[in-house]
């Protein structure tokens, strides 16, 4: 860790009329962001690369289907390095997790600001690389966090800040998602993700539960996280997967898978509140982030959405959410709900989380998120390993603006 250096918290870009946009990694989650982008107006995607040189070809053609110039298109193991000689303002990376963080540091050293698919980063080692180049650089950094974009999110925050929960005790949120077709698709593409439960035992990916959780909390502002505790429970769930699905001569029936099936991370913060932040990926059931706030007014508990308000209603019975719409419904989505809907996937919170980065930048307004919170976020997985390691014991959280 370096010496503090001028912070990045707050910091406004230089406004512009249009807003450059290139883009590492189109081959898949990539293109999804990029038809976002080209759906706006005000940017403009000028520069693509990928590993593999059908995919730039096949986003290119794209941009120009949608009435858009044709990108610069870069391909190959070193295609970034030319990709980043290139005039923008922006740069999107969406390639496996494990060039996140080298990618950005990259980006931010060719005077790049970046968004950054999450984690942001796997180590603390690239939680701090990511924050001291941002500091130094004067560029930003800033993490891909979709679910801070949900409808229910966003209505449910505006709520907590508003006091209608009362004082915010506790928290909850996860990442349930069952993946294993995935992991073992006859393509294997998705090694690099599957390879994190052979060589780690933790919360692999924490960034969607808690990113919505933390702005609820105002965690980095008015609260910090201080210390986790985390758990592991026995692997099971890939093994037994792979032994009914693989071919007997499949040579990935030789990998041994370390992380456990559900990890369990619990956060306390400095104010005295607690955030449980559940991860498992390999168990039969369905989608959950849980998003839980609670205080001392009342809870909401998302899947399905529901709401308690202290004296509202029955004691024993939930609210339903949808009767506060009208009140408190975020204004984003009142006002770019149904654009966003019909261009973003993910119910439309991957084009509002789109629309508001760039108009950051087109405004010259402090971006939501900064290289602080992508820090954090990420870092909670390689503290829940070192918990996980340690037999659960408290590791302490440090805070990315050292205040």
């Amino acid at each position: 860790m370096t010496a503090i250096t001028m912070t990045m918290r707050g910091v406004p870009p230089d406004p512009r009329d249009m807003v450059r946009v290139g883009f590492i990694g189109v081959g898949g989650r990539g293109a999804y962001l990029m038809g976002d982008i080209l759906a706006m107006p005000d940017a403009v995607v000028t520069a693509v690369c990928d590993r593999n040189e059908a995919a730039v070809r096949q986003v290119i053609q794209r941009a120009v289907d949608r009435g858009k110039p044709a990108p610069q298109g870069f391909s190959g193991m070193e295609g970034y390095e030319y990709l980043l000689a290139q005039d923008f303002d922006l740069l999107y990376i969406a390639t496996s997790w494990q060039s996140h963080a080298s990618l950005a540091v990259a980006a931010m050293e060719a005077g790049k600001h970046v968004a950054v698919e999450v984690p942001a980063a796997i180590t603390m080692e690239e939680c701090w690389q990511l924050v001291e180049t941002s500091e130094r650089t004067r560029r930003h950094c800033v993490m891909l966090e979709n679910c801070c974009y949900g409808y229910w999110e966003m209505m449910v925050i505006r709520m907590a800040r508003a006091g209608l929960f009362g004082t915010l005790t506790h928290a909850e949120c996860a990442y349930i998602h069952d993946l294993r077709s995935m992991f073992f698709d006859p393509s294997d593409q998705h090694h690099w993700r599957r390879h994190q439960h052979i060589v780690r035992d933790g919360n692999l990916y924490p960034t969607h539960g808690l990113g919505p959780v933390a702005w609820a909390l105002d965690i980095g502002t008015s609260d910090e996280i201080d210390f986790l505790v985390s758990v592991s429970s026995r692997e099971a769930g890939l093994s037994e997967y792979r032994a009914r699905s693989l071919a007997n001569d499949d040579p990935r029936r030789a990998e041994t898978y370390l992380c456990g099936d559900m990890n369990l991370s619990i956060l306390r913060t400095r104010l005295g509140r607690t955030i449980v932040v559940q991860h498992d990926v390999v168990t039969p059931r369905p989608y959950d982030r849980i998003f839980l706030i609670a205080g001392t007014h009342g809870a909401f508990r998302d899947y399905p959405p529901r709401l308690f308000l202290d004296g509202k209603g029955s004691h024993d019975e939930w609210l339903d959410p949808n009767d506060y719409k009208a009140e408190w419904e975020d204004p984003l989505w009142t006002q770019q709900g149904e654009i966003a809907r019909a261009n973003g996937g993910h119910g439309g919170m991957d084009f509002l989380m789109n629309y508001r980065l760039i108009q950051a930048f087109r405004n010259g307004t402090p971006p939501d998120m900064d290289v602080y919170d992508a820090a954090l976020w990420s870092a909670i997985g390689p503290l829940s390993d070192q918990s996980v390691a340690a037999r659960s014991a408290p590791v302490t959280v440090p805070d990315f603006q050292r205040r």
